[in-house]
């Protein structure tokens, strides 16, 4: 019992500091590329913060786990939507008003329909999860659209200097991600093996929780530092989209049955995206009274899963 807790509390440290290498390069060579906030936060840093659930999630998939890397995938979703929205809530007021953000909500909205339609399927694979990889397409080719539209000016495009050190740091931040990622995996098995405890709750409660540190630790520092708030959103619906739309998507390449249709998770996702377009839509803020309803949805999904509700 010891071992596979120190190993899973270290491979949540690998994951961290992984993330925070990969970021780091990602996020200076946006600045220096003249990219807005939002662009960073949906493309860079929610593409960043997700390569943690990547790892996870093939590792998973490729030892026959596809109920941890499901519910890694699944429950990092909800923590980002409902948890990390909602601490950073109390933290600042975050406004959705920017048109390019409010379409990313939308596309999130799909992405429910999309994920209810693909679970109720006996077996994923490539022609089941092609749907959401021809939505990931769109939503990078409306990124890169809306990136090419930018009236980006010569004082905001910096030339990109001492790139090997950047290179080295993201290498690096892959590594780290990778083995942690191994580690993760196999530690969080062990655990449900010795507890007697489905895979899937271990995934979706604390492997997913370890999963969303990234996307917490990011949101945070954007909101104390005062950033542009469509950074944070940003980061959380990009960091969403590619979670679900790419890399379950990309999970199709392994032909697993499907055993559950995952009706309440995917319900409380929509939800939660359907909350965020109907503030954007009423020009209101997402704050302490908005917070307090995500938190206590995490709070409701957190018990549904070890079956109190």
């Amino acid at each position: 019992m010891l071992i596979p807790s120190l190993l899973l509390i270290f491979s949540l440290v690998l994951l961290y500091w992984g993330a925070e290498f990969s970021l780091e390069g990602s996020e200076k060579i946006g600045h220096r590329l003249g990219m807005s906030p939002l662009a960073i936060g949906m493309l860079l840093v929610g593409f960043g913060t997700s390569l943690p659930e990547f790892f996870v999630g093939h590792i998973a998939a490729v030892r026959g786990e596809p109920d941890i890397a499901f519910g890694s995938l699944i429950g990092s979703n909800i923590a980002n939507m409902f948890l990390v929205l909602g601490v950073c809530g109390f933290v600042s007021s975050m406004s959705a008003q920017d048109k390019t953000l409010k379409v990313q909500l939308y596309i999130h909205l799909v992405l429910g329909g999309l994920l209810f339609f693909v679970f109720q399927q006996p077996v994923l694979n490539l022609l089941v999860a092609s749907p959401l990889l021809l939505l990931c397409g769109f939503y990078l080719f409306m990124l890169y659209r809306d990136f090419r539209q930018q009236k980006a000016t010569d004082k905001n495009i910096q030339r990109v200097k001492n790139m090997a050190p950047l290179v080295v740091k993201m290498i690096a931040g892959f590594g780290m991600l990778y083995i942690g990622g191994e580690l993760l995996v196999k530690s969080g098995t062990d655990l449900c093996t010795l507890l007697g405890i489905k895979p899937y709750i271990i995934s979706a409660i604390f492997i997913a929780f370890g999963t969303s540190f990234p996307e917490l630790v990011t949101s945070l520092i954007a909101c104390w530092k005062g950033k542009d708030t469509n950074l944070v959103i940003g980061n959380i619906i990009g960091s969403n989209l590619f979670n679900c739309a790419f890399i379950l998507g990309s999970l199709g390449i392994y032909e697993f049955k499907l055993e559950s249709g995952y009706t309440t998770e995917i319900f409380s996702l929509v939800a939660g995206a359907a909350v965020l377009v109907l503030l954007a839509q009423m020009r209101r803020h997402f704050s302490r009274g908005a917070a307090t309803v995500f938190l206590g949805i995490y709070t409701y999904m957190v018990g549904f899963w070890i079956g109190l509700f």
